[in-house]
Formats: C-alpha cells, sequence, structure tokens
C-alpha cells in the first residue's frame, strides 16, 4: 500500500540511499529548516498527526444490528405474543433481541477504538533543529525535511532517515515484533531490506532504549508506516465468528420452513377439514409460535456469557461476547514469538571456552541453573576458564539484577542483564566482584566499533581489561586463546565453527576478550584493545520459549489445531524456537518469500508451513487471509501495533494484556491477562464446551419445540380438536426455556474434548444427526402427547382436563429427554446423571413446581383454561413420559456401536 503524497517529500526510498542524497531530496542540511520554510511545508504536508476516519454513525450502526432474518422472525413472534396478551414471553423476547444488537454493535465499534489507540501512540513532543538552533516542538508540527534529535526514553515522533547516531538502539517490537532493541546506524541498506532490517531508519511511534542520534525527517502522520498500519485497519472488515454465521444460515431456514408450514396448516385446516378461517388462523399462529426457538438467541447469549466468567478465571478476558464460542471452532492458532511462545527475558543457554562447551540450565532472571558439559572429556563444570569468562561477562557490564515485588528483573540492556544472571548462577555476587576489581575505566558500546571494554584494578595493583561484543569484531582483536589457564594462539576456524554452529540454534553469539593492564594505567583507550588480546570465550544467548507453551501447543496438537508462529525475528531463530516448542519446523517462510507469492501459491504453502519470519503489518493481514481463504478458523495473537490489522481481520483475535500495546488490545476479541500462549490452549477448552453445550441447547429445544408444534400440526391431519391451545403452548415454552435448557449452559466439560478435532469451520451447526434426532424425539412426544390427551377423553374426562394432561405430559416429556441432552453421545446413565451439574435437579423439581400451580392455582386455570388431575393421571404421565429417555438411550446406544458420526 502507497503513503499518500501529501505527508512526504521523499521521491525515493530513503533506507536505499545515503543520508546525503535523502537531505538533497529533501532540500535541507544538518542545521535544519528555517522556520518559514517549516510553515510553508506545514501547510503543503499538514499536521503530523493520523487521519480520522469516520465510520457509520452510533444511531445508524445500531439499527443496522436488527438487519437480520432471525431477528425479524423473533420480532414477529412477539408481535404474535402480544396479540395474545402474553406479556412475560413479548418481554423475553424483546429482551433477546436488544441484547444481541447490543452485542453486534459493540463489535463493530472496535475498528474506530483500534484506530483511535493508534493514534495515541504519536509522540507528543520532539526537539527538532530549526535554523541551527534545537527547540522542542508539538510533535504535530513537524514536516519533512526536519531535522530531529532523539535519545534514550524519547519515543520517535516521525519517520526519520538517521545521519548522526550515537550508540542508538531503538525498541521495535510493537512495529516489527523483533525481540530486542534494533542497534541503529548511518549506511543505507538494500531496498528490498525487510522493515526489521532498515538499521538506517527510526520509525514513529517506537521507542529509544539507548544512546541518541540525529534524523531526518522523510515521512509524517499518513505516510509513515504507523499511518499504513492505521489505513489498513481501516481496510480490515471485522469476521463474523462460525456461531454468529450458523445461527444466520440456520435462522434463515427456520424461518422459511415455520412460514411454510404453518400457511400450509391453515390451508389444509379450512379447505380439507372445514375448519374455520378463524379456527386455523388460530392454530397456524400456535403452531407458529411453539415451532420458534424464541428462547434460542437467549439462552445462547447467557450460555456465552458464563463462558465469559470461565475464561476470566484462566487469564482469558473476553471483549466480545460471541468470540466465546468461537475459540471452540478454531483450527489454527497463529501466534506471536516473543512474550507469548517465549519469556521475553534474555537467557544464556550456552557458555563457550576452548576447552569445552557447556549448557546452562535455568530460564528467565531467575538465578538459578546448574552448567553442563556438552563433551563427555571437556572441561568440568566451573573450571576457573568458564569462571574467567563468567567474571568477565559480569564485570563488562552496566545492567544490574534486581529482585522487586518478588519477582526476579534486569535494570538496563537484556542481553548485558543475561549475563549478570549467568554469573549469578555460577555463584559470582556482582557487588563482591565490583568490590574485589573495581572499574577504572569504560569504552562503552557503540554501533561504530560494536564492542564494550572496562578497566580493572585489584587491591594487589594488578590491572585487566575485559571486553565484550560480537564475535566477528571481537576476534579480529584477539591473537591468543585461553586454555586451561594457559594462552595459546588462536584458532580462529574453531572459533568461526563455535559461532554458526550457536547461530544455527538460534542463539545471538557475543565473544568475551581479555588482557592485563599496568598498575598505574587509570584511563582506557581504543589502542589499548585494537589488537594482543586472549579470547575467553563465548556466549550463546537466547530468548526461551515458556516450558508451559510447550505443553499448550502438545495439547493443541492433540486437539487437531496447528499452531503457527508468525514472528519479525531472523528466519534462524525463529526456526530453532519453533523447534523447541514442538511446532512444525522443517521450513519457514520469511517476508521476503511471501512479498513473492500470489493468491494462490501463498495458499497452498500455508496448508504446510508452520514457521513465518521477518513479516510486515502486510504479510500477517495475508498470510491470515490466505488460511481463512482454504477453510481454516485462524486465532491470531500479537500484542504490537503491526499485529493490529491481523488481529482484526482474524476469526478470533487474541492480544496479550500485559506488554500489548492499546491498539492490539481494541483491534482484538479476548486478551491474555497473562500473556502466556498455555491460556489460549485453555480458553480453546472452555470454547470447545461451550460449543458443546450449544449444541446440547439446540438437541434440546428443536426436539421439543417440534413435539409442541407436531403436537398441533398432527391433531389437524388427524381432524381432531386441538389437544393444546396456543396460549398453553407459550407457557410451555415460557417455563422450559428459561429454566431447562438454560441448565445446559452450565454443563461441565466432556472428557474428550480435548482429544478430538475441532469442528468442521463449514460444518452447519444443525447436522444429519440433529436432525434425525429432533425427529425421533419430536414424534415420540407427539404420541405420547395426543395418547394421554385422547386416553383423558375417552374416560370421560372434560376437554380442560384432557388438555390439562396433555400439557403436563408434554412437560414432563421435556424434563426427561433433558437428562438424555446432558450427554450427546455417551450413556446418561443414573446416578450419575443428575450429578455433575446441580443446576439440573433444581431445574426439573422448579419446572414442576410451576406446572403444579399451573394445574391446581385456580387463578392459572382462569387464565390457562387448566384444570386439576387426579393422582392416577400423573401415573400415567410419568410412565408415558419416561419412554423417552429409554428410546433416546437405545438410539444412542447404536449411534455409538456402529460408530457413526453426530457433527
Amino acid at each position: 500500500m502507497n503513503s499518500q503524497p501529501t505527508r512526504t517529500a521523499a521521491d525515493t526510498l530513503p533506507h536505499s540511499v545515503d543520508a546525503a542524497s535523502v537531505m538533497a531530496r529533501l532540500d535541507t542540511e544538518a542545521k535544519g529548516l528555517t522556520p518559514e520554510e517549516a510553515a510553508v511545508r506545514l501547510a503543503k504536508f499538514g499536521p503530523n498527526r493520523l487521519t480520522e476516519r469516520k465510520g457509520r454513525g452510533p444511531l445508524m450502526r445500531l439499527l443496522l444490528q436488527f438487519h437480520s432474518v432471525l431477528i425479524y422472525t423473533l420480532l414477529a413472534a412477539a408481535v404474535v405474543t402480544a396479540a395474545l396478551a402474553h406479556w412475560v414471553d413479548t418481554g423475553v423476547i424483546v429482551a433477546v433481541v436488544v441484547i444481541n444488537a447490543i452485542i453486534g454493535f459493540i463489535q463493530e465499534g472496535k475498528a474506530e477504538e483500534a484506530l483511535a489507540a493508534i493514534r495515541r501512540m504519536l509522540s507528543p513532543k520532539a526537539a527538532v533543529v530549526r535554523a541551527g538552533h534545537q527547540t522542542s516542538i508539538d510533535a504535530e508540527g513537524l514536516v519533512p525535511g526536519d531535522v530531529v534529535v532523539i535519545q534514550s526514553g524519547d519515543r520517535v515522533p516521525a519517520d526519520l532517515r538517521i545521519f548522526r547516531v550515537k550508540n542508538l538502539r531503538i525498541e521495535e517490537a510493537s512495529l516489527t515484533g523483533e525481540s530486542v532493541p534494533v542497534e541503529k546506524q548511518t549506511e543505507a541498506v538494500p531496498p528490498e531490506a525487510t522493515l526489521g532490517d532498515r538499521t538506517c531508519m527510526a520509525y514513529s511511534g517506537t521507542l529509544v532504549t539507548f544512546g541518541q542520534a540525529s534524523g531526518l525527517v522523510v515521512a509524517t502522520g499518513d505516510a509513515t508506516e504507523l499511518g499504513r498500519i492505521s489505513e489498513l485497519i481501516g481496510q480490515v472488515k471485522c469476521q463474523e465468528t462460525p456461531l454468529l454465521r450458523k445461527l444466520a444460515v440456520f435462522g434463515r431456514w427456520l424461518s422459511i420452513a415455520i412460514v411454510l408450514v404453518a400457511a400450509a396448516t391453515f390451508a389444509f385446516g379450512t379447505l380439507l377439514w372445514g375448519y374455520s378461517a378463524v379456527d386455523m388462523f388460530l392454530a397456524a399462529v400456535g403452531l407458529a409460535v411453539a415451532a420458534i426457538p424464541e428462547g434460542l438467541p437467549a439462552i445462547v447469549t447467557i450460555t456465552l456469557a458464563i463462558g465469559v466468567q470461565r475464561m476470566a478465571r484462566r487469564h482469558a478476558i473476553v471483549r466480545v461476547l460471541p468470540a466465546v464460542e468461537a475459540l471452540g471452532s478454531v483450527t489454527v492458532i497463529c501466534s506471536d514469538k516473543t512474550g507469548t511462545l517465549t519469556r521475553n527475558e534474555m537467557t544464556v543457554q550456552s557458555a563457550i571456552t576452548a576447552a569445552g562447551a557447556f549448557e546452562v540450565g535455568g530460564v528467565g532472571y531467575e538465578p538459578h541453573g546448574e552448567f553442563r558439559p556438552l563433551e563427555p572429556s571437556g572441561e568440568p563444570a566451573l573450571s576457573p576458564d568458564l569462571t574467567e569468562l563468567l567474571r568477565a561477562g559480569l564485570l563488562c557490564n552496566d545492567a544490574q539484577l534486581e529482585r522487586k515485588a518478588g519477582q526476579w528483573q534486569i535494570d538496563g540492556d537484556p542481553t548485558e542483564g543475561s549475563l549478570v544472571v549467568l554469573a549469578a548462577k555460577a555463584g559470582l555476587d556482582a557487588q563482591s566482584e565490583g568490590e574485589t576489581r573495581p572499574r577504572t575505566d569504560v569504552i562503552p558500546f557503540e554501533s561504530e566499533h560494536r564492542f564494550m571494554a572496562t578497566l580493572h584494578h585489584d587491591h594487589a595493583g594488578h590491572g585487566f581489561v575485559y571486553l565484550k561484543g560480537a564475535p566477528e569484531r571481537v576476534l579480529t582483536m584477539c591473537t591468543q586463546e585461553r586454555h586451561y589457564g594457559e594462552d595459546r594462539p588462536l584458532d580462529l576456524a574453531a572459533w568461526e565453527a563455535r559461532i554458526e554452529e550457536l547461530a544455527a540454534h538460534g542463539q545471538r553469539v557475543l565473544a568475551c576478550a581479555f588482557r592485563p593492564a599496568e598498575t598505574d594505567q587509570r584511563e582506557l583507550r581504543f589502542a589499548d584493545v585494537e589488537g594482543g588480546l586472549t579470547l575467553l570465550g563465548l556466549y550463546g544467548i537466547i530468548d526461551p520459549p515458556r516450558e508451559e507453551a510447550i505443553r499448550a501447543i502438545a495439547a493443541c496438537r492433540a486437539a487437531g489445531i496447528r499452531v503457527k508462529m508468525i514472528t519479525g525475528d531472523h528466519k534462524a531463530t525463529a526456526l530453532a524456537i519453533a523447534a523447541q516448542l514442538g511446532i512444525g519446523a522443517q521450513a519457514a517462510l520469511a517476508g521476503a518469500e511471501i512479498e513473492s507469492l500470489d493468491d494462490a501459491q501463498l495458499g497452498e504453502l500455508v496448508r504446510t508451513v508452520d514457521v513465518y519470519a521477518r513479516v510486515s503489518p502486510e504479510h500477517k493481514l495475508r498470510l491470515v487471509q490466505a488460511m481463512q481463504t482454504v477453510g481454516e478458523v485462524v486465532a491470531m495473537t500479537g500484542d504490537g501495533v503491526n499485529d493490529a490489522p491481523a488481529l482484526k481481520r482474524a476469526d478470533i483475535g487474541v492480544a496479550m494484556g500485559i506488554t500489548g500495546t492499546e491498539a492490539a488490545k481494541e483491534a482484538a476479541e479476548i486478551v491474555l491477562a497473562d500473556d502466556n500462549f498455555a491460556s489460549i490452549a485453555n480458553a480453546v477448552e472452555e470454547g470447545r464446551t461451550i460449543y458443546d453445550n450449544l449444541r446440547k441447547t439446540l438437541l434440546f429445544i428443536l426436539p421439543t419445540n417440534g413435539g409442541e408444534a407436531g403436537t398441533i400440526l398432527m391433531a389437524i391431519g388427524l381432524g381432531i380438536v386441538l389437544p393444546i391451545l396456543p396460549v398453553q403452548i407459550l407457557w410451555v415454552n415460557m417455563i422450559t426455556a428459561v429454566t431447562l435448557a438454560l441448565t445446559l449452559a452450565f454443563e461441565p466439560a466432556e472428557t474428550n474434548v480435548m482429544r478430538r478435532p475441532p469442528q468442521a469451520p463449514r460444518a452447519p451447526i444443525f447436522s444429519g444427526y440433529f436432525l434425525w434426532r429432533t425427529v425421533l424425539v419430536s414424534l415420540v412426544l407427539v404420541a405420547g402427547t395426543i395418547g394421554i390427551f385422547q386416553w383423558e377423553l375417552s374416560r370421560g374426562a372434560s376437554l380442560e382436563v384432557a388438555r390439562t394432561a396433555a400439557v403436563n405430559t408434554l412437560v414432563v416429556f421435556e424434563a426427561v429427554y433433558l437428562l438424555n441432552t446432558r450427554f450427546l453421545i455417551e450413556p446418561a446413565i443414573f446416578p450419575r446423571v443428575l450429578f455433575g451439574n446441580r443446576w439440573v435437579p433444581l431445574a426439573i423439581a422448579l419446572v414442576m413446581g410451576f406446572q403444579l400451580l399451573y394445574t391446581y392455582a385456580p387463578f392459572m386455570q382462569a387464565m390457562f383454561q387448566s384444570a386439576p388431575l387426579a393422582a392416577g393421571t400423573w401415573l400415567n404421565i410419568v410412565l408415558v413420559a419416561s419412554s423417552v429417555y429409554v428410546i433416546v438411550e437405545i438410539e444412542k446406544s447404536i449411534v455409538r456401536t456402529l460408530g457413526l458420526r453426530v457433527t
């Protein structure tokens, strides 16, 4: 996507040419623009801020939430119930419609919130050089061609081409996903360099962690990389969750079917049996009300709300209600690496001396871990050579290890901090070592020379110079190596092989060297370290995987969910971490390779490749879209502003709560309170449980509604008097929907919930098996209800008594069938069917209490035309209603025996 031309004056990629050329193209110089020229450019290019894009107004967004066939059907049901003066049911239906509208309204508004969060990332102030004088101005006043000075602690105010640098490091994780601060320099890089490799650039919204620099403003406002991401978010459309898509399809078909059946019933009764139009209209209304599952959306909403509470207890905060279920349908989880799959705590995992190589145990900043020799005949642990290597890394260091609020933390550069932790694991105390060999002078690290050196003296007057830095630089300064306490000639080829081996494992390599100093030397000069040093060894440093993430990924694989790593880090690092995590790491795809692929080619590759490195925001968005194109339900995790477009586009966006930017949180549906991938796996388990419970609810409501509607339909087909009146149907619907069906929302997870594949993305929520169960149970309920009704009439009972018996038979049928539905296929064996969900027996008792009130209370008899029943009638009702339990359990046994699919 091209930057907006009104925000930039550079006519080429500024990172690909030298700073002098960029300065010439911007018609400026090192002393900056004059105030007059800056004013002219501000008028031309506009202020340095992101454009606020106006979407639909709040009122229009709210009204559009009612534009749905299912909502229209529910509103029609509300009109019918209101016409029948059944105000309680009317209120329930209207409340359902309003709750669903509010959910959709909140979901659609998250794009605007994400854009606002990005705008808040912009720096409010900038140190700018105008006419040779440095001054502080509002960052909105910056223009292309301005000279800006940045230093440690600053947020970069615009996109800058660096032309003067002093040991500059910038934290770009929010923009690129790079796990450590990036060292910056002034030399141009290739035009095709990815965002994380443009080391001569500083980008708006990133944070300076060390050093200082001067840079030319090459882009402001919408033309910055931050602005491009903002525009991407504005263009991305939110994905409906699988549940909402399936319910919409199901609602359309169900609505059409109900209207057609009701119309056919009206025509059949009036034309064939000669019923009056008024009677048939009321019967058709009763049939429609019986068939419409008006309680379903309410139960869906309540089930999701219960899931929100369950997930919160497992560190997953749900911002958008339907996302609770969507996690249960996820087939692919795309995860950022740094801080989610890894600890975001740089750790030394390898220590190499000339005599041997060591693997270092422990992770993070906890100063505990053992040293294990990698070669059986190698140097013993904590030998003098290894101890001296660790001491050098501790003394040639500006970081500190501190314990705050019960947690070990690093004050300073994370890479330097890892060397302090390493020394502590060997029992070296920073304070004691510093007092024994106090520092006399230092050559601080700078990107130009790529090393740091310190001068020390002990209390006996001996001098020491310790030096650490990039291995390729340090090796050129060494002529010897330390081997069992003695110096011998440097074996350059052996060390280069070691460096390549560590890099192949994704470890960042530092080298450390030493030379003695004179007793009276008090100043350290570059000439003192240009050559003649003794190499002490190498450190292999990495951001280690979380142990719980390794277990969670294994659980996801067992559940049929593929985990893919999408990171801004280099390919070698990504592959090494992926291998340790158990992610398919045979191959990785880099951002530059993604650029060269068309959508069809990328769609084929995402089926097999699980590791993606050096990716840009556009790459992440393309990857998510490619996976969705091939039928995957995608969960995307992230913490940076660069993740926001993909988070919004994914079926479910998961942001980090601790390290995540506000832009990422606002674009996501779920926020992890502990930034831990394991919490995603826990949330998937909860999501699957919720989806199971929703399916159980559907498998309960539809057959029972089918029984109610079928009773009216069968009576008209047989030409007999209606066994149940429309107002009585409404009574049954109301008490069962808000009592019996609701208990299924509290069902615990089934034992195999994380040992089965995810629900097929395109599988309908109402499967063929569900249709069969609906027909079977509906026929049982119709036969039993009409049978009781006819039996009572044959015994001389009044029409009111027979209808009361029929209504109670229908309710008891539903109470018994609830026990079957608690387990989709597993047997509902007594007594376990009454335990595990305490709401089931309570709901059944409550419903039976309502039915006793319905049957014997005079005011209920007047309202619903009910009548008292004899004890013998109740016995018949219970015996007939129990038949559904026996029939369904036999049916489930056959399904299990034959191994039939029920999804």
